[in-house]
């Protein structure tokens, strides 16, 4: 009788223990932050898309400024040839990179914008006017998209650090710290727009 019940009291006493430690919750972390990049990379393609059909329409009203949607060309190819893999997710240089990689863009497409404001029969055309609008919500879409992977890099680093889970992390599952999604150096600076 006394061997029984102490063989219920270890069984029940290692389901309680096994129960919070975290293990499947780190798993389903881990892939939440894995869901919230892949949301990341679905926005910037979504806007790689987008660009091809924003210069066709510019280049046939802004021929003179070939300069600038050539920079527009060249940031898109450089983005598109830039990949980072989940298993990147926890390499800074590798995001720093993917990062500058992304401004160089959005640093064209504003000089881009202001070739529009140069020509307002631009500016007027139906369909530039939805391919802008288009692009301006992509811009949104991608700034929320960052935000949630952050959120859940955030979640996923703080569940890998809190006890009981820690010690699971550390004795079974290995997982690494994921990187932020950064800004790049010089986003303070608020951009200078001249006509």
């Amino acid at each position: 009788m006394k061997r029984m019940t102490l063989l219920v009291l270890i069984t029940g006493l290692l389901s309680v223990v096994l129960s919070g430690c975290g293990y499947n919750s780190l798993q389903v972390q881990e892939e939440s932050v894995f869901k919230a990049w892949a949301d990341v990379e679905s926005t910037l393609q979504r806007r790689a898309d987008l660009i091809p059909n924003l210069v066709e329409t510019v280049k046939g009203y802004a021929k003179h400024e070939q300069e600038t949607l050539q920079a527009v060309i060249e940031a898109r190819a450089k983005v598109g040839s830039m990949q980072i893999s989940a298993k990147d997710l926890n390499n800074p240089e590798a995001m720093q990179q993917f990062t500058a990689a992304q401004g160089g863009l959005s640093s064209a497409l504003s000089r881009l914008m202001v070739v529009v404001e140069r020509y307002p029969d631009l500016k007027a055309n139906q369909s530039f006017l939805d391919l802008q609008n288009q692009l301006e919500g992509t811009e949104n879409r991608i700034n929320v998209s960052r935000q949630r992977y952050n959120t859940a890099v955030s979640n996923f680093n703080g569940a890998i650090r809190k006890f009981p889970a820690s010690l699971t992390n550390k004795f079974l599952l290995h997982l690494e710290r994921k990187e932020y999604f950064k800004a790049e150096k010089g986003a303070e600076v608020a951009p200078k727009v001249t006509f």
